[in-house]
């Protein structure tokens, strides 16, 4: 759409909850998704020669999410895709891979690159793998080709096929 020009690429982000934007209660001593974090994080990037939609669908424990929810985070992907030059979706890891399967089933062939990406640790921990998968996410989105894909932990698998490895804590290919 409008990466041969200097026109910037027109990215959306659709934001479900999961471990990436989770945030300490200190009154009840728990990670919860209350708030998004996700403007924290954005906010440290550098975002040059990209145009952020952000949609909030949900802010969820992805172990929380009905059929419902995937399908309407699967539908609001593909309806997306149609408009914009790539879709990243931040969701949590335990069903992440239950919704690329939907948005494959859905459409296998969508026009742009619709990126899945989450965390195994929360952005407000010291040691946390959220703002890495964002930026790789930010930077598959606009290069790999259409698909659907999960990026995380320096890879870029394509769906179907894609499941988590609770050992390894990452996503492996089938």
């Amino acid at each position: 759409m409008s990466n041969a020009t200097n026109e910037p690429r027109r990215i959306v982000l659709i934001s479900t909850g999961g471990t990436i934007e989770k945030t300490y209660d200190e009154l009840k001593g728990v990670l919860t998704n209350e708030v998004s974090v996700l403007d924290v994080m954005l906010a440290q990037l550098e975002l040059r020669g990209i145009s952020l939609e952000k949609v909030t669908l949900m802010n969820k424990d992805s172990l929380e999410m009905t059929d419902a929810d995937h399908r309407l985070i699967a539908e609001t992907a593909a309806h997306k895709s149609r408009e914009s030059d790539g879709v990243i979706i931040v969701h949590g890891t335990d069903r992440l891979a239950v919704t690329g399967d939907a948005i494959h089933a859905l459409d296998p062939s969508p026009p742009v690159p619709i990126i899945l990406t989450g965390a195994m640790r929360p952005y407000e921990l010291r040691s946390t793998d959220s703002l890495q998968n964002l930026v790789e996410a930010l930077l598959a989105v606009q290069l790999a080709q259409p698909g659907v894909y999960v990026v995380m932990h320096n890879k870029v698998l394509a769906f179907p096929g894609v499941r988590k490895d609770a050992r390894l804590g990452t996503f492996v290919k089938d």
